[in-house]
């Protein structure tokens, strides 16, 4: 093999045989090693305190900023007594019963590992019922947790008996769990345009001549200035923007006390829900309709739930039930004493409710929450697309851990600039918060009834609730739901078209993907096959009884499924990148070297980054080396030349370590040396440092120990070595082996990465040719967003890409 850099591309024609290894790959059986999964974080005290402190600053700028035109937007004409407390009722339990009840104490119980959204809820049914296919890269990093049957009530069994057998109701769960995604993004986009244009437009209360462009032009640069501290991260912007939050909602919180202790504090009977049921029985149509009106008290809400990974669930249910609850309560409470004596104010329930005096600093801090509202949805943008990205419905962008405090606080800049380009767009575009009005609700009140319809499945499957619970349930919070989106859909024709259609084409773009990728992953089943089958060893007879040999070569040869070829040797160690990990299968990219060129390396090592979603791995955690065809020494004697020189090594990394740098070669070379002391009781081998677990007769790994001396993880594991007491003859093998591989990587160590291209199967008929058009889609934007070999960061003169086509 030569040591210039190339590229040797060959076409994947798989023997007719191989396909039927493929089951191998389909049935083999992940175990799971703990440091791979993904934990939820827990915070206690002062972490708690400055979580809720943040979420304030990130999650309530939406909904805290309804209180400047909820009462506006209800009422189209001075509204009379029993109307402002039917209007205020209505306020005061949605509040209670959407946001209080149902979100903050019933559906953020529902997330995935610390993720919210409906994605995320998705995602955890989907690991408590076989409703989807999983990414082989994920599958080891993945905990199933299905219940067996035995052990759930019969409604619970039979609604997932029901859902596991039903095509229609998987592929309906993944389209309505990405249509809450699309939707929760497009207003992502809308939002920041509405609430900073709005902002920019208080200005016209103390300068009414205030021109049009200017008004635009202004909102277009703070928007463009919003988006370019992004990158600062959650936790940043969050204390910047958290002391305007809470200052805001304070003075909503004074002023209602204000207002309550001067005006009509009768109002207070709307707490009272009887009051609401006789606004909507006699206002009729126009009491639906004003519905549209009364939704925008809770507009933000699913940001609650999706911006739960950069927080947590005990962090935002403090700042919201113990401050921003409280303030909003008191805000439309006050309001609603004041308009009561004053029913021309419901023009502009918030400044023409101001204490006196209290004016111009309430237009200060109205202008800066209305700007930090924009945030709300931006964070939950980037929660929500890195769900998106992990469960392989859309490409594998580049996203970046902002903190090492708060593991679920992301970045991503690709969608950062995108959203910064559409929000820009739609502010020019729609000129004015009267047309964007029109397009403002509908996607918050979808959301939210798909989060009901979700979470009702969650209670019946994992929460084990009775039925009869999750039926009230549902009735109460399906039936609040879908009595606004009825009231919300009138909007569509006049504006809200544009979120929808934007959710639509966003839902597209990540089914399409999907469905891209589950069809790679069908092609690539029949390489999931492992050594064993590819690989035998064949005893050399001239070595058979000549002296001073440690034991008989071999020749290693390819089975007969793959033609039987004899395979020649290539000096020096050959690292292939493995991007599965999988302690069973053997690297595409080694099975297409092998049939190609009938050669492999002295040295062969399967290398896998498995990429973590903590900070760091300890240094201790980080690298799992194993032999793939088992122990080197059987009951004293070597095990065959050609099989005990292949290793795997997985190196396990956080998102701020380094772990692929010009010096990897050097560094798996030295685990290599490790290991093979450890495993055969090398002189400088402490025996209570080693474990050796055997979870699989054909894998054993072998890892420093974590544990005291003590632990029955060292004195209990089985062993094909003994320790530095071993017998002479074994150091005497220890050093034989150490010898061939320090030979080997003298020689030369390359680095060995696959480079899969792809082909759409020629197919007929008008369903075949939207499936190629499909395809043919999928594979152009797998082009672009393709990582590049060139990218990593290795020597040139070592690096050798292989390139092998599959048929999709």
């Amino acid at each position: 093999m030569s040591k210039e850099g190339h590229i040797v591309h060959v076409a994947s024609q798989t023997p007719q045989v191989a396909s039927d290894l493929s089951s191998i790959g389909e049935k083999h059986w992940e175990h799971h090693n703990e440091r791979d999964l993904k934990r939820k974080q827990d915070f206690h005290g002062r972490y708690l305190l400055w979580l809720a402190y943040q979420s304030v600053g990130i999650i309530y700028g939406d909904i805290g900023t309804s209180p400047l035109y909820v009462y506006s937007s209800t009422f189209t004409s001075p509204p009379s007594y029993d109307d402002l407390l039917g209007a205020l009722s209505l306020i005061v339990w949605t509040l209670t019963l959407m946001v209080s009840i149902k979100y903050v104490l019933i559906v953020l119980r529902a997330d995935d590992e610390g993720e919210g959204g409906t994605f995320a809820i998705y995602s955890l049914l989907s690991r408590y019922a076989h409703i989807v296919r999983r990414d082989p890269r994920e599958e080891l990093m993945t905990k199933m947790e299905r219940v067996k049957s035995a052990d759930l009530k019969p409604s619970s069994k039979s609604t997932r008996s029901f859902i596991e057998g039903s095509v229609v109701m998987k592929t309906l769960l993944k389209v309505i769990g990405v249509l809450g995604v699309s939707l929760v993004m497009s207003d992502g986009v809308l939002t920041p345009a509405q609430s900073v244009l709005g902002a920019i437009q208080g200005l016209e209360i103390v300068k009414e001549d205030i021109s049009h462009p200017t008004i635009v032009g202004t909102s277009c640069a703070i928007l463009v200035l919003l988006f370019l501290i992004q990158p600062l991260g959650t936790t940043k912007i969050a204390t910047f923007f958290a002391p305007i939050v809470i200052i805001w909602l304070t003075l909503n919180f004074s002023f209602g006390i204000y207002n309550l202790a001067h005006f009509d504090h009768s109002v207070l009977k709307a707490f009272s829900p009887s009051f609401a049921i006789h606004y909507l029985v006699r206002n009729k149509n126009d009491g639906w309709k004003s519905l549209g009106g009364i939704l925008l008290a809770f507009t933000g809400v699913e940001a609650l739930f999706a911006d739960l990974g950069a927080f947590s669930r005990r962090a935002i249910q403090l700042s919201w039930l113990c401050f921003a609850y409280p303030c909003l309560l008191l805000a439309y409470i006050g309001q609603a004493a004041y308009i009561s004596e004053h029913p021309e104010a419901y023009a502009n329930p918030f400044y023409l409710t101001v204490p006196p005096r209290m004016l111009y600093p309430s237009l200060v801090f109205a202008i800066l929450a209305a700007i930090v509202a924009s945030q709300t949805m931006i964070t939950a943008t980037f929660q929500l697309l890195s769900q998106i990205i992990r469960l392989s419905y859309f490409p594998q962008i580049k996203l970046k851990h902002t903190s090492k405090n708060f593991h679920g606080q992301i970045y991503i800049a690709m969608v950062n600039w995108l959203l910064m380009i559409g929000t820009v767009i739609v502010t020019v575009a729609y000129k004015n918060t009267t047309s964007l009005g029109q397009a403002y609700g509908v996607c918050v009140i979808l959301v939210t009834f798909i989060t009901t319809s979700m979470v009702t499945l969650v209670a019946l499957i994992i929460w084990r609730t009775p039925a009869i619970v999750v039926l009230c349930g549902f009735l109460i919070f399906g039936s609040l739901d879908g009595l606004y989106l009825s009231s919300a859909l009138t909007k569509v024709p006049s504006g809200a078209w544009f979120t929808l259609a934007l959710a639509v084409i966003l839902s597209s773009i990540f089914i399409l993907w999907r469905f891209g990728k589950e069809n790679q992953w069908r092609a690539e089943a029949s390489d999931r096959i492992p050594p064993s089958h590819i690989l035998s060893a064949e005893l050399d007879p001239e070595s058979v009884g000549n002296e001073g040999t440690t034991t008989p070569a071999h020749t290693l040869r390819l089975t007969p499924a793959f033609g039987g070829a004899s395979v020649s040797p290539i000096n020096g160690i050959g690292i292939f990148f493995d991007k599965s990990g999988s302690p069973h299968t053997t690297p595409t990219v080694y099975i297409h070297f092998l049939q190609k060129f009938q050669a492999s390396p002295v040295v062969v090592v399967f290398f896998h980054l498995r990429a973590l979603s903590i900070p760091s791995v300890a240094p201790e955690d980080r690298i799992s080396v194993s032999r793939s065809f088992g122990p080197a020494i059987v009951d004293g004697t070597l095990a065959p030349a050609g099989f005990r020189d292949f290793f795997r090594i997985t190196l396990r990394h956080g998102y701020t370590d380094e772990v692929v740098t010009r010096d990897l070669g050097g560094l798996l070379y030295e685990q290599l040396r490790g290991f093979v002391i450890r495993e055969c009781g090398g002189p400088n081998l402490q025996s209570t440092a080693i474990t050796i677990p055997t979870p699989n007769p054909n894998d054993q790994t072998v890892e420093e120990n974590q544990f005291p001396p003590s632990s029955s993880s060292s004195s209990s594991s089985s062993s094909s070595c003994r320790p530095s007491s071993a017998p002479q003859d074994e150091q005497s093998i220890a050093r034989h082996l150490l010898a061939a591989l320090d030979a080997a990587f003298t020689d030369q160590v390359v680095y060995v990465v696959g480079k899969e291209q792809m082909r759409v199967r020629e197919s007929r008929g008008l369903t075949g040719w939207i499936r190629r058009s499909v395809l043919e889609l999928f594979l152009w934007l797998r082009g672009m967003t393709g990582s590049r070999v060139s990218g990593l960061n290795l020597e040139v003169d070592k690096l050798v890409e292989v390139g092998f086509v599959k048929e999709v």
